[in-house]
C-alpha cells in the first residue's frame, strides 16, 4: 500500500550488489508490503514527521520521493535574441524559484569537504561553521540591481529566530566568518549557485529549506520550499568549533572510524573485543536525530555540544526516560539478548528506531559505551571507549572505597555497599569547556551506564579528564563520581564494642589501574592511566586524593597514619587462571621488620558480577603464617574446578579477600583481589581472496573449554561491508568438543573489514573473535 516500507527480515548485506546471488547459508526474507516506489532518504522520513508543515509531499496522489525537485521545460527551438522591449519585459517578471539542488551527492564537493561522505544516503549533511553550496533555478536570469532572495532555515518543532531555531540566511556581497550569510559565487542563465556560512555556534539538527524571492517593487514576495532537508552536525575541522580537535589522525580515528576495540577482564587478565560503532550506517545517523528529539531537549540548545554529550549520557540508557537500552546485571536475559552476545550499536539502535523508542534488552557498561561512542561521533564529536581496571562505585560521596568488618575481622555485608568492579567501561569525549575555569578543555568523562543519579537522573558527565587529575571535583559535571571511580583510596574500618568504627588500615593503590582505549590507527592497547591520574604514591597524587576527599563526606578520613611492617600481596602467573581448571594464586607475605612476625589469615573466595557485586562465599579456610625477621614467604592457593564449575556468572569473576592480625603488633592485613577465569577466543579463518560483489567464505573454529556439555549455544556474525549481523543456532555442544562453522557472504564494500564473531550460551560467556579481511575491487 502507498506509504509502506520495505522491511527485510534477515541480515544479508543488500548493497551495491543487491542483484547478485544471496549467499548460500543466510536467507533473505523481503517483505514488499505496497507499490514499488523509490526509496525515500532516512532523515528525511524521520523529518516529515516531526514536521510536516515544512515538509509537504510534492503531490497528493503520488507517493514518489525524489532527492530533487527540478522544473522541467519542455524542449523548444531556438529563438533569436529579444528585441530590447522582450527583455524589459521579462527582467519585470516575477521572480520565483522553480527548484532546488542542495548538491548532496556523496561524491560532490559539499559531502567532501565536510567529510561526510561516509554517511548513508543522499541527504545534504554538512558540519557548521563551514561553507557550503546550493543551487537554484529561477524562472529568469536574477538581477542584483533589482532582485531580492534570502534562505530560511528551520529546526524543531516551533522555530524561532531568537532561540536560533529559524535561521534568516541573507545575501551578501562578501562572506565573514561566524554568521549566517550566503552570496553569489556562479551565475549561468537562470540558475545561479549560493555559497552559505554557518557559525561555529550553529544549533545541530535537520532544517528545512525555504527560498524567499522578490523585488524592489512593492510586490508580495514569492516562496519555494525544498522537498529536501539539511543536516547540520559538530565540527570538529572548525577551530571556532567547542569540539575542535587539532590532530588529522585523531579527528580519523575518533569521528571518521567505524569499528573499534573494548576492553574487559581484570587489570591482570585485559582482555579486547571488536565492536562496530557503524555510525555511518544506513538509518544510524536517522536514530541519533530522534533520540535528541525524544530527550525533549530544547532544540535551541543543541547548539552546545556540553548539554547534548550530558543528554545523550541519559537518553543512551533506559532507567528513568525511556532510552535506548536496558541495563541487566541479573545474569537472566531470557526475554532480550544478553550482553556478551552484541558486538555492535548498529541492530540496537536500528530497533530503538523501528520500534519508536521502545527500549531494547539488555545492556551492561561495555554496550552502553559503545552505542555512546557511536551517537557522539555520529553528531560530529570525538568519542571513544574507555575501560578503567579496578573501578570503584562509590555510594555515599566519600571519595572513598569503604570496607567494614565487625569485632572479629568478619565482613558486615549490609554496610559494604562501595564496592570495586573489575572493569568498568565509560567514555571520552573531546569538548573546550568555556563554562569551566581555563585548562580544563580536552577529554571530558561521559557515561551512560545507570549506576547514580545526577541531578535527579541517572546520567554521569562530562567531567573533565584534567579536573579529575588533580582532585578539582568540585568543576561539573559529577567529578567526584568518577575520581573516585580511578584515584579513590580503599579505607578498611571496624567496628568497636561501643558500635563505632576506627580506621584500621587503607590501601592507596587499590583502584584505577590500566586505563584503556584503542590506540589511534592501530588496534593495540593504549594506556591512558597518566591522563586520569598522577602515578601512584608521588606528591601530586597524594595532593589529589586529599584535595578530592576535603570535599566528601568523611573530609577527616586522612588524619591518623598506620605503621606497617608485614606486606601482603596475591600474584598470578602468566595470564591466569583458564575455565575449565583448577584456578590457582600465589599468596605473598613480607616481614620488613627484624622481629619475628605470626598470623592467621582469614581466606574466602566469593563468585561476583564484574560490578564488583558478590554472589556469594564458595569456598573458606584459614592459613597459619609465621615469619622470621625480613622473611618472604609465598603460599600457593588454590581453588579446584569443582568447587567453581555451577557457581559462576557473566564475566567469570571471583573475588580474593584476604584478612588477619599480626600478633605482634596488632597490625590489620587486608587484601581483596578480583580475578577472572579466562575464556577461549573464536578462530575466524577467511578462505580465499576477498573481492566486491563476489562470495566467499570464513571459518569460524571454537574448542569446548569445560568437560560438560554447553546447551542452547548460539552464534553472532557480523562484518561491517561484509555481511549484516545474524544468529547462527548451533545447539548442544558435547565437553572439550570442537565446532566448526563456516560463513559465506558477499562483501559489498572494498577496503579493510573486520569479520566479528561471538558465543552466546549460559555456562559461557565473552567469547569472540575477530578476522580482518581487506576486500578488493574486481
Amino acid at each position: 500500500m502507498p506509504g509502506e516500507r520495505l522491511t527485510v527480515r534477515d541480515t544479508s548485506e543488500v548493497g551495491r550488489f543487491s542483484g547478485a546471488a544471496p549467499p548460500t547459508r543466510v536467507e533473505l526474507t523481503i517483505h514488499n508490503e505496497g507499490e514499488k516506489k523509490q526509496e525515500e532518504g532516512g532523515c528525511r522520513r524521520w523529518f516529515r514527521k516531526m514536521c510536516p508543515c515544512c515538509c509537504k509531499r510534492q503531490n497528493s496522489t503520488s507517493y514518489d520521493v525524489t532527492d530533487k525537485v527540478e522544473y522541467v521545460k519542455p524542449p523548444a527551438p531556438a529563438k533569436p535574441k529579444p528585441e530590447n522591449g522582450e527583455a524589459k519585459e521579462i527582467e519585470e517578471m516575477k521572480l520565483s524559484v522553480c527548484s532546488v539542488d542542495l548538491l548532496s551527492s556523496k561524491m560532490g564537493q559539499n559531502r567532501q569537504e565536510h567529510h561526510t561522505d561516509l554517511y548513508h544516503g543522499d541527504e545534504l549533511i554538512i558540519r557548521r561553521g563551514q561553507t557550503f553550496q546550493i543551487e537554484l533555478e529561477l524562472n529568469r536570469p536574477f538581477n542584483a540591481d533589482n532582485d531580492k532572495l534570502h534562505l530560511d532555515l528551520r529546526t524543531g518543532p516551533l522555530p524561532m529566530v531568537s532561540k536560533g531555531t529559524h535561521v534568516i540566511v541573507p545575501l551578501v556581497d562578501h562572506l565573514e566568518d561566524d554568521r549566517w550569510e550566503a552570496k553569489i559565487v556562479e551565475k549561468n542563465s537562470n540558475k545561479i549557485k549560493l555559497s552559505v556560512n554557518s557559525p561555529a555556534s550553529a544549533v545541530i539538527g535537520l532544517y528545512g529549506v525555504t527560498v524567499t524571492t522578490s523585488s524592489s517593487k512593492d510586490e508580495a514576495p514569492t516562496t519555494y520550499n525544498s522537498s529536501n532537508s539539511i543536516v547540520m552536525l559538530f565540527n570538529p575541522w572548525c577551530e571556532e568549533d567547542v569540539v575542535f580537535l587539532d590532530d588529522e589522525e585523531e579527528r580519523k580515528e575518533y569521528v571518521l572510524n567505524d569499528i573499534g576495540r573494548i576492553y574487559y577482564g581484570t587489570e591482570k587478565q585485559i582482555g579486547a573485543r571488536t565492536w562496530n560503532f557503524g555510525q555511518f550506517h544506513e538509518g544510524i545517523l536517522e536514530a541519533c536525530l530522534f533520540i535528541l528529539e525524544k530527550s525533549d531537549m530544547p532544540p535551541s540548545g543543541r547548539g552546545d555540544p556540553v548539554n547534548v554529550v550530558r543528554v545523550i549520557s541519559a537518553m543512551i540508557n533506559a532507567q528513568d526516560d525511556f532510552g535506548v537500552l536496558v541495563g541487566n546485571w541479573s545474569g537472566d536475559y531470557s526475554d532480550g539478548v544478553s550482553p556478551s552476545a552484541w558486538s555492535s550499536s548498529v541492530e540496537i539502535l536500528r530497533k530503538y528506531l523501528s520500534s519508536n523508542g521502545t527500549p531494547v534488552s539488555y545492556g551492561q557498561c561495555w554496550v552502553f559505551s559503545g552505542i555512546t561512542t557511536t551517537v557522539l561521533r555520529c553528531l560530529g564529536i570525538p568519542a571513544r571507549s574507555v575501560t578503567n581496571f579496578q573501578s570503584a562505585h562509590d555510594t555515599d560521596v566519600s571519595l572513598t572505597t569503604d570496607v567494614y568488618f565487625d569485632e572479629n575481622m568478619k565482613l558486615i555485608d549490609y554496610l559494604n555497599r562501595d564496592s570495586v568492579w573489575n572493569f568498568h567501561v565509560w567514555n571520552d569525549c573531546w569538548l573546550a569547556r568555556p563554562d569551566l575555569p581555563p585548562g580544563h578543555g580536552g577529554w571530558q568523562a561521559v557515561d551512560s551506564t545507570p549506576q547514580e543519579t545526577s541531578q535527579g537522573t541517572f546520567r554521569c558527565g562530562p567531567a573533565s579528564v584534567n579536573a579529575i587529575r588533580s582532585g578539582q571535583v568540585y568543576l561539573k559535571h559529577d567529578t567526584p563520581f568518577v575520581f573516585a571511580e580511578v584515584n579513590s583510596d580503599k579505607i578498611y574500618w571496624q567496628r568497636k564494642l561501643d558500635g563505632t568504627f576506627r580506621q584500621i588500615q587503607s590501601e592507596k593503590k587499590a583502584v584505577g589501574h590500566c586505563i584503556s582505549t584503542k590506540a589511534v590507527g592501530s588496534d593495540e592497547r593504549a594506556d591512558i592511566t597518566h591522563l586520569y591520574k598522577h602515578p601512584e604514591g608521588s606528591d601530586e597524587e597524594r595532593i589529589a586524593v586529599e584535595t578530592a576527599s576535603r570535599y566528601g563526606s568523611k573530609p577527616d578520613v586522612y588524619s591518623s597514619a598506620m605503621a606497617e611492617d608485614v606486606c601482603l600481596e596475591v600474584k598470578m602467573e602468566g595470564e591466569g587462571p583458564r575455565m575449565g581448571a583448577d584456578a590457582q594464586l600465589s599468596i605473598l607475605v613480607k616481614n620488613l621488620s627484624s622481629q619475628p612476625r605470626r598470623t592467621t589469615l582469614h581466606s574466602q573466595v566469593a563468585v561476583m558480577y564484574y560490578t564488583g557485586v558478590l554472589k556469594g562465599t564458595i569456598k573458606k579456610e584459614q592459613m597459619h603464617v609465621e615469619l622470621l625477621p625480613n622473611e618472604e614467604k609465598t603460599i600457593e592457593w588454590v581453588l579446584p574446578y569443582q568447587q567453581y564449575q555451577n557457581q559462576l556468572v557473566d564475566q567469570a569473576a571471583l573475588m580474593l579477600t584476604l584478612s588477619g592480625r599480626v600478633n605482634e603488633t596488632q597490625q590489620v592485613l587486608a587484601n581483596q583481589t578480583s580475578f577472572r577465569l579466562r575464556t577461549p577466543d573464536l578462530k575466524i579463518t577467511p578462505l580465499g581472496d576477498a573481492f566486491v560483489g563476489k562470495e566467499m567464505a570464513a571459518k569460524i573454529t571454537f574448542t569446548n573449554p569445560l568437560p560438560r556439555m554447553l546447551k542452547g549455544v548460539v552464534f553472532r556474525v557480523e562484518g561491517l561491508g561484509l555481511q549484516e549481523g545474524h544468529e547462527v543456532v548451533v545447539g548442544d555442544v558435547g565437553g572439550h568438543s570442537i565446532v566448526t562453522l563456516t560463513e559465506h557472504f558477499i562483501p559489498t564494500q572494498p577496503g579493510p573489514r573486520k569479520l566479528v564473531a561471538s558465543l552466546d550460551c549460559k555456562q559461557l560467556t565473552q567469547v569472540h573473535g575477530v578476522a580482518d579481511i581487506v576486500v578488493l575491487e574486481q
